[in-house]
C-alpha cells in the first residue's frame, strides 16, 4: 500500500512523473497513441486530429484562465490570427509548415499582448468583455482587409508538406498534429515548474500579495496572455492545415466559448483537465449523434426531431458537471487515483 511518495531531492520532487505507476501509464498512453492510426478508421482519425488541435488550444487557455486567473473569451480570435498568418505565409512565401506554425504562434502572441493590456486595470467579467470586444474588432479586420485575408471568401491553404510529401490524409496529419499537441502540453506542464509558472499561480491566488512579494503584475499578466495566445496561434495554424481553408466565420465567439467550457469542464488550473475537457467537448456531441442514429429506425424523422435534443443534452451535461463536479473531470480522475492508492484496504 502506497500512501505517499518520499522524494530525497528537489529535482525528484519537481519531476513531472514521480512513480513507477505513472511511468507505466505514460508508457501505455504512448503505445496507444502510436498504435491508434493503424487501428482507427478515417472517421476516428479525423476526430483524433480534431481532439489534438483542441487540446493544444485549451491548454493555452488554461494557462491564462486556469493558472493566472484571467478570464478570456478571445481564444477563437487568437486562433484565427494564427490560421490567417499560416495561410498568408504559405500562399505568398511558401515557407515550411513548421516555420509557418511558429510564425502564426508569434503573431497571435503579439496580438495577445496588445489585447491583454487592459488586464492590469480590469479582471473577471470586465476582462472577459474586453476580450470579446477585441474578438469583434479582429473579426471586422478579417472580414474587411480583403487584400490580406481574402475578405468574406477567406483563403485556401495548400497541404502541409513534410520531406517533400504532402500531408493530405488524416493518417498523415495525425503524425503531425498529435506530436505537436503533445509537445505543447509537455511545455505547459514544465512551465509551472519554473519561476514564471509559479508567478502566474501567485497572481491567480492573490494578485496584490504577489505584487507586494515583488512580482510585476503587468509583465507577468502580459506574458501569460502572450503564451496563451501563442498556443492558440499554433492551434489555429494546425486547424488551417487540417481543414485547408480559413474564413471569417471559421473562428467565431462560439469557438471561444467552446474552449472556455472545455477548460471549466475539464478542470481549471490542471494540465490534465485541459486535455480531458477538450476531448470531452469534442467527442461527446459525436457520441450523442451515434445515440440519435441508433434510435432512428424506431422513430420517424428521428434526425430532425432529436437533433435539437442532442444539443440540449450536451448543454445539460456541461451544467451538471459545473453543479456537481465544479473542479472538473480532472478531480474525478484524481479521486480514482487516490482510491487505488489505498485499495484494497480502503473502507
Amino acid at each position: 500500500m502506497r500512501i505517499a511518495t518520499a522524494n530525497e531531492t528537489y529535482l525528484a520532487d519537481a519531476a513531472l512523473i514521480q512513480t513507477r505507476t505513472q511511468w507505466a501509464w505514460m508508457g501505455v498512453l504512448t503505445v496507444a497513441l502510436v498504435a491508434a492510426p493503424f487501428v482507427l478508421n478515417s472517421y476516428w482519425l479525423y476526430l483524433a486530429c480534431l481532439v489534438a488541435i483542441n487540446v493544444a488550444s485549451a491548454t493555452g487557455l488554461n494557462i491564462l484562465t486556469g493558472y493566472t486567473g484571467l478570464v478570456s473569451l478571445g481564444q477563437g480570435a487568437f486562433m484565427a490570427v494564427g490560421a490567417y498568418t499560416v495561410a498568408w505565409l504559405d500562399r505568398n512565401l511558401g515557407a515550411p509548415f513548421l516555420v509557418n506554425l511558429f510564425a502564426g504562434g508569434l503573431m497571435a502572441a503579439a496580438v495577445g499582448v496588445f489585447v491583454g493590456l487592459p488586464s492590469l486595470r480590469v479582471k473577471g467579467l470586465y476582462l472577459a468583455i474586453a476580450t470579446i470586444g477585441a474578438s469583434l474588432i479582429l473579426h471586422f479586420v478579417f472580414l474587411n482587409w480583403s487584400s490580406v485575408t481574402g475578405g468574406s471568401r477567406g483563403m485556401n491553404v495548400a497541404p502541409a508538406t513534410f520531406l517533400g510529401t504532402p500531408l493530405t490524409t488524416y493518417f498523415q496529419l495525425y503524425w503531425v498534429l498529435v506530436p505537436v499537441a503533445a509537445l505543447m502540453v509537455l511545455g505547459a506542464a514544465n512551465l509551472f515548474r519554473t519561476r514564471i509558472g509559479r508567478a502566474f499561480i501567485a497572481i491567480r491566488d492573490r494578485d496584490i500579495s504577489a505584487e507586494v512579494l515583488g512580482i510585476p503584475l503587468l509583465r507577468y499578466k502580459l506574458l501569460s496572455f502572450a503564451i496563451s495566445s501563442f498556443y492558440a496561434g499554433v492551434a489555429g495554424g494546425l486547424w488551417a492545415y487540417f481543414f485547408r481553408s480559413v474564413g471569417p466565420e471559421s473562428f467565431t465567439l462560439v469557438e471561444s466559448i467552446f474552449y472556455l467550457a472545455a477548460v471549466i469542464v475539464g478542470g481549471m488550473g490542471s494540465i490534465l483537465g485541459g486535455i480531458i475537457g477538450a476531448a470531452f467537448m469534442t467527442l461527446v456531441p459525436e457520441i450523442l449523434r451515434f445515440g440519435v442514429e441508433a434510435i432512428a429506425p424506431y422513430v420517424n424523422n428521428a434526425g430532425t426531431l432529436l437533433s435539437p435534443v442532442r444539443t440540449v443534452v450536451f448543454g445539460a451535461l456541461i451544467i451538471l458537471f459545473l453543479v456537481f463536479e465544479p473542479q472538473g473531470l480532472a478531480e474525478i480522475v484524481q479521486r480514482i487515483r487516490r482510491f487505488f492508492h489505498l485499495w484494497p484496504f480502503r473502507r
